[in-house]
């Protein structure tokens, strides 16, 4: 390999060699690079350059840099492109996709980690990274000037938006992802259309599709407005196509990306078994430290759960307006939830037992707890009710109760079950910390909601006696306390009248 100057934008960065696979059954490669970049860096180079027996990360860097460089100058597009290319990879902020490291020029792309233009304080470098996506279209242009279509993308959406406090799946995420977009099309666009040479085909339109309403990042909406009337007023550009996500995960990699491009981590745990980068700064963004995480967890509340599966649809749906070309539209495989462990009940254990009638209707609510106060199996007696129904209530607590030990979330059966309605439901007597159920399941997920979660907030259960039971009962006299009702009037049955279809 010939030997190039090792530009200054790599002085003070500790360097190591590593010993990279470029897949798990190839032979092992020494890489050296960045002692911080880690072993998957080096991996990703080594599936880059494949068949080296060593690679020197600032060597093959250069080896695709100098020939942009030369070219640059000779034409006086730029006196520092060299140093420019090296800068932004040193800082991992850009980095071609694998075709450019092997010269093969075909399908020139480029990606931007977001993340690497955030500062300690997490404000961004707006008009940094528009400055690397026109140094890009540059240097891709001048690496093959004969490609009609340049792939350049960003990468780690996931954790950039989780680092400013928002969630992936929310309306405002969508909003500044799209914004992103936006902008990067719009710098791109005008870089493009710089390098449209006079006497070549008229060039391709460029577009300005509405853009969202606003960003939580403070200027990026007044920086894109302000490109896009640059590039539209330019008219055309160069390229036919400038912007897009391309399968460029050894770029990803080499950057330090946990998760692709715009799509989701689809777990909390890195392959080591350790917390993502997103959990980490989700956590972070929360303002928990690592023990009042664990103790929230134990507690039963969900902090880390991966966006839902849509959530990859719906932010593809948000952004494609402003890129030229993207893939397929994302089908998130869902991975089969791990099979929970039981965690079994202390065989002497607390608990209550609260007495009380719904409509008259009586029955006897028993709890039973871990020694840590949670909630673990409920029981639910009822009397002077058929053996069917008793039979049935029976069997749902013990689903309730499997569910408990297992890790279902008192708040989710809680969710479920309140607002169910069927009788015997109205007023509940002997509780007077729920005057009110739609059912007697509605009493019991409410009573347990006021006893183990503090659910005061639940919004009451109003009587509506024509609702469940039917019209000409709502008359009749209110029942006395855990009295059983009063044997109601035979009512005549309502006809059925059949409705034939034409």
């Amino acid at each position: 390999m010939a030997q190039h100057r090792i530009d200054k934008s790599w002085h003070g960065i500790k360097q190591s060699i590593f010993s990279a696979q470029a897949d798990p059954d190839g032979p092992e490669v020494e890489v050296k690079l960045p002692a911080a970049w880690g072993q998957a860096a080096a991996d990703a180079l080594a599936a880059m350059l494949p068949d080296q027996p060593a690679i020197d990360l600032v060597e093959a860097a250069e080896s695709w840099i100098a020939p942009i460089a030369e070219r640059a100058a000779a034409i006086g597009v730029s006196t520092t492109m060299s140093a420019d290319l090296h800068q932004l990879l040193a800082a991992r902020r850009g980095a071609p996709n694998a075709g450019i490291w092997r010269g093969e020029l075909t399908q020139p792309g480029f990606t931007f980690n977001l993340n690497a233009f955030l500062d300690a304080g997490f404000g961004f470098d707006i008009m940094g990274f528009g400055d690397a996506v026109a140094l890009a279209v540059t240097a891709l242009t001048l690496a093959a000037p004969s490609a009609h279509d340049l792939s350049i993308g960003f990468t780690d959406l996931h954790l950039f938006i989780t680092r400013l406090g928002l969630d992936y799946d929310s309306r405002e995420a969508r909003d500044l992802a799209a914004l992103l977009a936006a902008y990067m099309t719009a710098q791109a666009d005008l870089a493009s259309s710089r390098l449209l040479a006079g006497g070549m085909a008229p060039g391709h339109k460029i577009a300005a599709p509405p853009l969202p309403a606003g960003s939580s990042l403070p200027g990026l909406s007044e920086a894109t407005v302000m490109v896009r009337e640059q590039a539209t007023s330019a008219g055309y550009r160069r390229h036919a196509t400038v912007t897009g996500f391309a399968e460029n995960f050894e770029a990803d990699a080499l950057l330090g990306a946990a998760s692709v491009g715009f799509l989701p981590a689809l777990s909390a745990l890195d392959d080591a078994g350790e917390l993502n980068e997103w959990a980490r700064a989700k956590l972070a963004a929360m303002g928990l430290s690592a023990e009042a995480a664990l103790a929230a967890m134990i507690a039963g509340t969900e902090l880390l759960l991966p966006p839902r599966p849509a959530a990859a649809r719906a932010m593809h749906e948000a952004i494609s307006p402003f890129l030229h070309r993207m893939p397929a539209r994302p089908e998130i495989a869902v991975a089969a939830p791990a099979k929970t462990a039981r965690q079994i009940l202390p065989a002497r254990r607390s608990g209550y037992t609260q007495k009380a009638a719904i409509g008259g209707h009586k029955l006897f609510l028993s709890t039973g707890e871990y020694a840590n106060g949670r909630l673990g199996e409920i029981f639910i007696a009822l009397h002077k009710e058929g053996s069917a129904f008793r039979g049935l209530m029976d069997a749902f607590a013990i689903a309730v109760s499997l569910g408990l030990q297992h890790g279902v979330a008192l708040e989710d059966f809680v969710e479920a079950f309140t607002f169910t309605r069927f009788g015997a439901a109205g007023a509940v007597e002997g509780d007077p910390a729920v005057p009110q159920a739609t059912s007697m399941l509605d009493y019991v997920f409410r009573n347990l909601a006021v006893n183990y979660l503090g659910g005061h907030s639940i919004a009451p259960a109003l009587p509506e006696a024509a609702d469940t039971i039917g019209e000409g009962q709502a008359d009749r006299s209110p029942l006395l306390p855990l009295d059983l009702p009063a044997p109601a009037p035979r009512e005549r049955r309502r006809a059925l009248k059949l409705v034939g279809g034409q």
